[in-house]
């Protein structure tokens, strides 16, 4: 394995610092509110970040996505590459990529995905769609919504459509969701309903945002080590405390074990190699290590971090929220232990 970044995803990355460095101020969140930074998600999308991820692959937008999550910036780029991007250039048909890459490239289509599969939505004998997901990420700015059936068959659905309602949802986080609610829409399958697709896309998601966790934590402990390093108390800085140093330790261990999980199922997925069981392990690492990182960063913070318009508790709302949309760790854990189960299964046979 090599995680080594190629000089284009070093350039994407380079690029992608410094406008979320530049753009996402802690002035610009507050600005913003619960909503999507509408003026840096256009900045983004004229730099050619979105429609570089088909150049870069998902190790290169992993990389992208840290640099997101170091600043918290609230646009739905994990979202569009994966549910939109990456599902229909892996997966569509020569006519739907054609058709629906240009404008998921540019940024003027958003995209999300009702993942995982939890059979909400079922087919009707006639093929249309019914049923609801308790909530999207990012629905409230999407134009398609990439929904996976309880048979995991996936559909391309346009948030416009009569027969499809989008009810606002304030998560713990601002990403701008929403509660999904279809009655008979006639989607659009993506591809030609090959095997393997949904699979494909849920490990890549959760690859993805496990590599926005890793930006999450990277962020909160960065804010933690500045504030211990320059604050004092009895006369000597709080990082010379011992408990602080082993407290930001752990974090930062924390911290690279998301990391290199993330960049390892990136890695494999590029590579075209079988990559599910890295991905829920990237996935667990990012809901169990990144709950304790985010919880360290604001509690490092002392009394400071009880403020809820420090700049910290966004990471700590960023850390919970990912941790819920991954699989809340247990969950996760139980999935990579029926996977791995069922593969010594068919090995010994």
């Amino acid at each position: 394995m090599d995680f080594t970044p190629s000089e284009e995803q070093t350039a994407a990355q380079g690029l992608a610092a410094r406008i979320f460095g530049d753009l996402s101020t802690h002035e610009r969140l507050t600005a913003a509110g619960t909503g999507t930074d509408a003026e840096l998600w256009k900045e983004l999308c004229a730099a050619g970040l979105p429609a570089a991820v088909e150049d870069i692959g998902l190790l290169g937008l992993v990389l992208v996505l840290e640099e997101q999550g170091r600043t918290t910036a609230q646009v739905p780029l994990a979202a569009t590459c994966v549910y939109g991007l990456l599902a229909v250039a892996a997966h569509g048909t020569p006519e739907q990529r054609e058709r629906l890459l240009p404008g998921l490239r540019d940024g003027t289509a958003v995209a999300t995905g009702a993942f995982p599969a939890r059979g909400g939505v079922h087919i009707a004998e006639d093929g249309a769609l019914y049923g609801s997901v308790p909530w999207v990420p990012w629905l409230r700015d999407a134009a398609l919504v990439l929904v996976a059936d309880a048979e995991r068959g996936l559909w391309i659905v346009r948030t416009g459509e009569p027969d499809v309602t989008a009810v606002p949802v304030e998560t713990t986080a601002p990403w701008s969701a929403g509660r999904l609610v279809l009655d008979g829409v006639r989607g659009e399958r993506l591809g030609n309903g090959q095997p393997g697709a949904y699979a494909d896309v849920l490990a890549t998601a959760r690859t993805a945002f496990a590599g926005l966790q890793a930006g999450v934590c990277a962020g909160s402990l960065a804010r933690a080590v500045h504030h211990t390093v320059t604050r004092e108390q009895f006369g000597r800085p709080l990082s010379t405390n011992q408990g602080v140093l082993l407290r930001a330790a752990d974090a930062h261990m924390d911290t690279e074990a998301i990391r290199v999980t993330a960049y390892e199922a990136a890695w494999r997925h590029d590579e075209q190699r079988a990559c599910e069981a890295q991905a829920l392990t990237a996935a667990w690492w990012a809901s169990e290590a990144g709950k304790r990182v985010v919880h360290a960063g604001q509690h490092l913070h002392g009394g400071t971090g009880a403020d809820l318009d420090h700049p910290v508790h966004r990471h700590f709302l960023w850390g919970r929220q990912l941790d819920a949309y991954l699989g809340c760790g247990g969950e996760v854990l139980e999935e990579l232990g029926r996977l791995l189960a069922h593969s010594g299964q068919e090995g010994a046979s």
